[in-house]
């Protein structure tokens, strides 16, 4: 080995480390910010190592450099500009755009080798094996993220999307996939099993998610974002890059993790997600049917009044507010709360918002203490104490249903919001949540309905509320 590949593998391991430890920061909103910084660098680390290699074998030609360096300028400008425009509420398309572009560009690695490769050749197992994983996953993972995008930011209905004969469809990609890769890993390279492999896993990233619900796609972000890290993990065994295979692995492990704990925070199985069961849409005219009509509505006066009492209070932000964009007036209210004297906390859903973490995210963004933020168990351990609940859009988290057998929430963890003393809700109307089944909490006892947009009715309510502190 000589000394530069001994270099770069010492680089390559401080990269892998910094990927683990970033990783493991990133689990408290606390520390994710320096998480990400950590592993921002360990890539940057390792993208100069990988160029000096380059430089030092003279492995790319003058073409090959300026399209190598034309692409990382284009990457950097967008990803950076991208990054900083964009709003808080629609970091889960962004987040789901880089999964495509992850997957998109692990595939390409494995279609470009495969293309090199001498036709009519016989490819050994060892690469032939990983070019055909990478293809096949990158490929689902582009077409599907792609499509989850559209259905975060409303370009693509977030109702499911089925149609006459889709099954059938689905199948046939299913074979036309496992066709392909007897084709690549046991034939002579030719170009067209490479495009079938290529057209197959596309149209079946397409299917899998189109018939997901939009309530769902917290849970297929996050598989997805898993496939994205298998893909590179084997484009690193496709041209031997030791920091791929690593980053890749984490990256689909964590996402593998990730994915199977808010699939049971939704008491879900991933196959029952991936096979359409449950799921409206973003609408909020969803099924009326059983909708409870014996409801005590309130007004922004009445509301501040108890808020101004009160000793505790509990925000519970769910999906509502994010699309309302709602999270400066709701930071503005409990400030006005806290420096009054009273205690103010946020009860945090594993799958409130649109993506894992989402609403820590946005809370964060307005500067909201960390130390508010209450996840599901230590929240539920404060409900009986809580003078006032304020549930803002939030629905089938805090359904008291998941306690009862034989509906569509049953058994998935909620938010225990009827617990408390008084609750108020804040929603624009009376229609169910994704899951299409009414929610008892809006006609209990010590519940209130306050019928408007999250964002103009919390700025009624901090104008009320600051009449009683003053």
């Amino acid at each position: 080995m000589s000394t530069l590949q001994t270099f770069a593998s010492l680089i390559y391991l401080i990269s892998a480390v910094c990927y683990v430890i970033g990783v493991h920061l990133m689990r408290s909103p606390k520390t994710a910010r320096k998480g990400n910084l950590l592993s921002g660098l360990g890539m940057i680390m390792a993208v100069i190592m990988i160029t000096i290699e380059l430089i030092v074998e003279g492995k790319i030609m003058i073409g090959g450099w300026i399209a190598l360096l034309a692409g990382l300028a284009l990457g950097i400008i967008y990803g950076v500009v991208k990054a900083r425009k964009v709003p808080m509420t629609d970091v889960p398309q962004l987040v789901s755009l880089f999964n495509a572009v992850g997957g998109g560009a692990a595939a390409a690695i494995g279609v470009f080798d495969y293309l090199y490769a001498d036709p009519g050749s016989s490819l050994s197992l060892v690469f032939s094996i990983p070019v055909f994983l990478d293809i096949i996953i990158g490929g689902v993972t582009f077409s599907g993220s792609l499509i989850a995008t559209g259905k975060l930011a409303g370009h693509v209905s977030g109702k499911p999307i089925k149609f006459p004969g889709d099954r059938l469809l689905n199948l046939i990609a299913i074979i036309a996939i496992i066709f392909s890769g007897v084709l690549i890993i046991g034939f002579p390279a030719t170009w067209w099993y490479l495009v079938l492999a290529l057209v197959a896993s596309l149209v079946f990233g397409l299917l899998m998610t189109l018939p997901i619900g939009g309530a769902d796609m917290p849970v297929v972000v996050s598989l997805l974002n898993a496939f994205t890290g298998l893909a590179v993990a084997f484009a690193g065994f496709v041209i031997d890059n030791q920091v791929l295979i690593i980053a890749g692995a984490l990256v689909g492990a964590a996402g593998t993790i990730l994915t199977l704990q808010m699939a049971e925070a939704m008491n879900r199985s991933v196959a029952n997600i991936l096979a359409g069961g449950f799921g409206g849409g973003d609408s909020d005219t969803g099924a009326m049917a059983d909708v409870p009509t014996n409801v005590k509505e309130t007004s922004a006066d009445d509301i501040g009044l108890q808020l101004a009492y009160a000793h505790n209070v509990m925000v519970v932000p769910g999906y509502g507010l994010a699309a309302a964009q709602a999270q400066h007036e709701v930071a503005e209210l409990a400030k006005l709360l806290t420096d009054a004297g009273i205690n103010v906390n946020y009860a945090i859903h594993p799958v409130a918002g649109r993506m894992p973490g989402h609403m820590n995210v946005l809370l964060a963004d307005v500067n909201v203490p960390y130390d508010q933020m209450k996840q599901l168990e230590e929240a539920n351990s404060m409900f009986e104490s809580t003078d006032i609940s304020l549930v803002i859009g939030a629905n089938d988290v805090t359904n008291p249903l998941a306690r009862e057998k034989g509906n569509a929430v049953s058994g998935m963890p909620i938010l225990d919001v009827d617990k408390s003393k008084s609750v108020v809700v804040i929603k624009r109307s009376m229609s169910t949540g994704y899951a299409g089944i009414p929610n008892p909490l809006f006609s209990g006892d010590n519940t209130s309905m306050f019928f408007a947009d999250a964002k103009s009715g919390l700025q009624d309510i901090v104008a009320a509320t600051k009449q009683y502190l003053e």
